[in-house]
């Protein structure tokens, strides 16, 4: 977006911790007795080795060859950096490898060769080819990725794929599919002026001319013009199969008429009266990065024709490799293709076109903050659209069989695709609904404790991303002196600091507080030092006044003593229907647990009030509540008193006739294990539950500060809820990112 802002600060941190580097690798069998190791090394290992020695395919089923990618560098054309060497790529390298797993759920291992020579770069290469199911070679300057591409492809008998090359490519001939078909043009007519006769542009050209594009009518330049038959300076091999007989020479001379201009190339290239020149609705792919050759704006001020795409997400029409590498790999791996042709290549672009004219969904409409239809400003889709991962592999994988490059074909292909739709971490899109929501919401937080330089870097970063606007709570000097201390002295201007000594409502404040707290024993005395010297108070007073619309607090005081402050402001007590939900997210799972905040031992109305509230912040998620109510006893036995009041709830909820499900008293284990579940073939969950409500506030606050520690679980919250506005209470353990993920929260459910 637009207004997001990085700083070197926020990049160095976000690589440093939790720990050094972007990933790790995790045992997917277990490892813990001496059977457990002597399967999975000696003796037990030596049956599939063996049976993999006499038929390969085999370590297909009995390694991760199948869905494991090497992203190879050399670092000799590092994004826009020039050749930082190997080492210098291998952030880049670590990035592009969690991107495999973010989109696609395939594994990726970054490797960087310390070598700018071609025979020792595809040796290397072609010697590592059984321990991947696909090669990505990443950020090699031309000419000599073009001939490590082309040998290793004809060496190896697994996918190779130059994304600097082929991913622009498909992206950009998705993007043209679409405005050739809103221009009422064919590929086969239309002028293509190519301006960047590197990696990228070569390979855009050669695809779109592999989908019908002639060579005749397609002109590429570099930065000596025209690449016309004859031309003897600057030339190569790939850029001499692009050469045409023809008497132009500049760049300017060749887009007069033209009604495709694709950019590869720098800021600046292409001029107003250039595309003033083009033909009738021209399509202009200004790619290069991060400034195009023109701008969209520069562009629709001389023609409102004009259909632009760029490279920028802070533009539409993202010509963006995420859309194409990971899916067109998924969906390579799971045929164990033998290579990526043209075929699935265009395939992906065709799948990737279509999906841009169908119906979009909320979750990606909020993101952008607008409604996108298809058309000459949504004419590629984004990187968030949930669709991707089980609409592109399918047509890919389709591509492949129907190439004959497909070791194994799927053979149900309905069932693949619904693999796929369900293969996906669900607590990523969660996520992103909350993300997409806080954007769109464009709210004002305040962060109560602006004495934390974890809070404050939470406040800077949630006004850099773009959320909205972040209030801190504090003195002006003091939180000057804690952001220089973290090396973030330029956000001093940035942030809004208040307290009682700024605000010109203080006496409102304090009125409001003397009519709430006058017959609970506080004199105007007490009431003053509350609300001025008390962050907690001062901040809530600021919410209940609307001059923020969410709230942050509790990272620096226990969550009991934070609500007791709040509770000053609103009614937020047992018995004004107020409950703390936590979510905990684990391994691509998510569940909630509540109270863990209001109730210390609630009877069975209060845990049908708290099941009420659970299911509303689950519907909040984007979840359908599934609520049990846990015990150690299931339906019954071993019978205890103490299950009693777990055993009663759901006889509560019956009677106000909820519209959720739930079900109970029941141990974790059925509520959580649809296997387990099937022992009481009565029960009325139709899956795992993901709302728990608890016994008391001490079960709640074990089970969760137990997953925290033990099992590493993401802990959101407690979220408060059951009252009217959004406050958010961290725990004292929270860090930065879990400080954020409050205040988006907060705002993604403020009205």
């Amino acid at each position: 977006m637009a207004n997001t802002k990085i700083t070197r600060e926020d990049a160095l941190a976000f690589h440093l911790e939790p720990t050094p580097g972007k990933w790790e690798i995790n045992a997917t069998v277990p490892m813990t007795t001496q059977r457990d190791l002597s399967l999975a090394y000696s003796p037990g290992v030596a049956v599939p080795c063996e049976d993999i020695a006499a038929n390969p395919e085999l370590a297909y089923d009995y390694t991760n060859k199948g869905n494991l990618v090497a992203v190879i560098s050399n670092g000799t054309a590092v994004l826009g950096l020039g050749n930082l060497g190997a080492l210098g790529s291998k952030p880049v390298m670590e990035g592009k490898a969690v991107l495999f797993k973010r989109f696609a759920d395939v594994n990726s291992i970054d490797i960087e060769l310390d070598t700018e020579d071609v025979d020792a770069f595809c040796n290397a290469v072609k010697l590592m080819g059984p321990t991947f199911g696909g090669i990505n070679l990443e950020d090699i300057k031309a000419p000599e990725c073009f001939m490590i591409e082309q040998r290793l492809k004809e060496e190896m008998d697994i996918p190779v794929f130059h994304d600097d090359q082929h991913g622009t490519a498909v992206i950009c001939a998705a993007g043209l599919i679409n405005a050739l078909h809103i221009s009422g043009k064919k590929i086969e007519d239309v002028k293509i002026v190519l301006n960047g006769a590197g990696a990228a542009g070569i390979a855009c050209i050669e695809l779109l001319k592999a989908m019908g594009a002639r060579h005749e009518n397609c002109i590429v330049c570099d930065t000596k013009g025209v690449i016309y038959q004859g031309r003897t300076e600057g030339m190569n091999q790939w850029k001499s199969a692009h050469a045409i007989s023809t008497d132009l020479r500049s760049l300017e001379d060749a887009m007069k008429g033209a009604d495709v201009f694709l950019g590869v190339s720098v800021k600046g290239a292409v001029t107003p009266d250039m595309v003033l020149s083009m033909a009738d609705n021209p399509v202009i792919f200004a790619m290069a990065n991060p400034d195009p050759e023109i701008t969209p704006e520069e562009a629709h001020q001389v023609r409102v024709d004009a259909i632009v795409a760029t490279g920028r997400s802070d533009y539409p029409n993202q010509v963006n490799n995420v859309l194409g590498f990971p899916y067109l790999f998924r969906g390579a791996l799971d045929i164990h293709a033998r290579a990526i042709n043209d075929e699935m290549k265009i395939a992906c672009a065709h799948a990737l076109a279509q999906l841009a004219r169908e119906d979009v969904p909320d979750e990606v409409a909020m993101a952008y903050g607008k409604k996108l239809t298809f058309g000459r400003d949504y004419i590629i889709p984004t990187p968030f659209d949930p669709r991707l991962i089980h609409v592109i592999p399918p047509a890919v994988a389709r591509a492949g069989m129907d190439t004959g490059v497909a070791r194994r074909p799927i053979v149900d292909m309905d069932s693949y695709e619904l693999g796929l739709k369900t293969r996906m971490d669900p607590t990523a899109s969660i996520l992103r609904g909350i993300n997409a929501r806080a954007r769109a919401n464009q709210n004002t937080v305040v962060f109560a404790e602006g004495d934390d330089p974890r809070v404050l870097r939470a406040a800077v970063q949630y006004q850099r991303s773009g959320f909205g606007r972040a209030l801190v709570v504090g003195r002006a000097k003091d939180v000057k002196q804690k952001l220089e201390a973290e090396g973030l002295g330029d956000a001093v201007r940035e942030l809004h600091v208040v307290n009682a000594a700024n605000t010109d409502h203080l006496e409102t404040y304090k009125d409001f507080l003397y009519d709430r707290l006058q017959r609970k024993g506080h004199d105007r005395q007490d009431i003053h030092r509350m609300a001025s010297r008390d962050r907690h108070v001062f901040a809530s007073l600021m919410l209940a006044h609307g001059h923020a619309d969410g709230m942050v607090t509790g990272a620096t005081r226990k969550s009991a003593h934070v609500l007791e402050l709040i509770n000053h402001v609103f009614d937020a007590g047992p018995h004004d229907g107020a409950v703390g939900v936590t979510a905990l997210l684990h391994k691509g799972r998510i569940v909630l647990i509540s109270d863990t905040l209001v109730h210390e031992w609630p009877d069975e109305n209060d845990l049908a009030d708290i099941a009420e509230r659970g299911a509303e912040v689950a519907r909040t998620l984007g979840l359908e509540p599934r609520v049990a109510f846990l015990s150690f006893s299931t339906f019954g036995y071993p019978v205890s008193e103490r299950a009693e009041k777990m055993h009663r709830a759901p006889d509560v909820l019956d009677a106000r006739g909820v519209d959720f499900e739930y079900e109970g008293e029941m141990t974790v284990d059925v509520a959580l294990n649809t296997k387990a579940q099937e022992a009481y073939p009565f029960q009325r969950l139709t899956g795992p539950a993901n709302v728990l409500v608890v016994p008391a506030r001490h079960s709640a606050s074990i089970s969760v500060k137990l997953m925290q520690e033990m099992a590493g679980a993401t802990v959101i919250g407690p979220i408060l809820a059951g009252i009217d506005r959004p406050i958010q209470i961290c725990s004292t353990v929270s860090t930065v990112n879990d400080i954020l993920n409050m205040a988006v929260l907060a705002s993604s459910t403020a009205k």
